[in-house]
């Protein structure tokens, strides 16, 4: 009887102090909630992170196998223009950007010097008297055909280049990207195995500290790496067709790695697809580029491109991980 008593005020008091609680909520203002969620917000990423670290600690990480990598795809400070190509996809749009970069060029040039010229022959102290006339066939003819010719030679280039992107070929590794408020989480289909990639940092609430930049030193990256890196990478071979799905589990991201050329929305209950062969080994960062979020900015991309026998040593060490199915060993049959 006390016992159930004793349970009975106890669940008591946790009602009371829910219905208390979101009693304040409603009070609160819109931007005091707006903090309030944040807080919230912030705390959940961080835990999440800190425990995906738990449940790795003591074990020797996949990771680990990789060593240090060179950082090939990256921003930098005052930087313009692409980041050196790596695939053949963002060579192809690197030169069509170029290629169109010149036509623009010439056609704003064209026109400039039409107005200086209009403007200095035709004003009222050069040429007081206007002359009458309204038309002009040939002109008329030439303004419509040079437009539609242009456009004709600028799709005979950007048309392939665009069904190149989008007709996924077979792919030698497929994986599938689910974007998450505010990480990514990657599987490995052809081995049944997942995990998830936060950013370094997340777990200090998305703030650089001596603590986050020794992270970043011990994951063999550089203090300007942060808001890039993350504690998991994608990690694919070099010259392999990378296969990659992607889809959301809450709101629409975007995976994007720029020195591959790629970019897909992943979309709340749809599954798109993209492709990419990286022909250098090095880490290429990437971020997630459709507005997500409150934490849109801590939602890196971090793509390691390894040799085939680091990549198959990788593996191993994932699949054992990760509790994934073992690889299949081709073995020399013996005549």
């Amino acid at each position: 009887m006390v016992s159930t008593l004793k349970d009975t005020t106890g669940s008591f008091r946790l009602t009371a102090a829910a219905i208390w609680e979101e009693a304040r909520f409603r009070l609160l203002s819109s931007s005091e909630r707006d903090k309030d969620l944040m807080r919230f917000t912030t705390l959940k990423s961080g835990l999440l992170a800190a425990l995906a670290g738990l449940s790795m600690a003591g074990t020797a990480q996949a990771q680990d196998v990789l060593g240090t990598l060179e950082v090939k795809g990256a921003p930098i400070p005052g930087g313009y223009g692409f980041q050196p190509a790596a695939t053949e996809l963002a060579r192809d749009l690197q030169w069509l950007d170029g290629m169109l970069l010149v036509i623009i060029t010439a056609i704003v040039l064209f026109v400039m010097g039409l107005m200086a010229w209009v403007i200095l022959r035709h004003n009222r102290k050069a040429n007081p008297e206007p002359a009458g006339f309204t038309h002009n066939s040939p002109l008329e003819i030439a303004w419509t055909i040079v437009p539609i010719v242009i456009l004709v030679f600028i799709g005979s280039f950007s048309l392939p280049v665009l069904f190149k992107q989008q007709i996924i070929p077979e792919g030698d590794i497929t994986i599938k990207a689910t974007g998450n408020q505010w990480y990514w989480s990657y599987e490995y289909q052809d081995h049944e195995f997942t995990f998830d990639s936060y950013m370094i940092g997340a777990d200090a609430e998305n703030k650089m500290t001596p603590e986050v930049e020794a992270e970043l030193i011990e994951a063999g990256y550089k203090k300007e790496h942060f808001l890039l890196a993350t504690d998991t990478a994608v990690v694919v071979p070099v010259n392999k067709v990378v296969v990659l799905q992607v889809t959301s589990a809450d709101v629409i991201h975007s995976w994007t790695i720029p020195a591959f050329g790629v970019k897909q929305d992943a979309v709340p209950g749809r599954l798109a697809e993209l492709w990419f062969k990286a022909e250098e080994e090095g880490v290429y960062f990437g971020q997630c580029s459709e507005l997500c979020g409150i934490a849109h900015a801590y939602m890196p991309i971090t793509v390691k491109v390894v040799s085939q026998e680091v990549y198959d040593a990788w593996l191993d060490s994932a699949i054992e991980e990760y509790a994934g199915k073992p690889r299949a060993i081709d073995v020399a049959s013996a005549e």
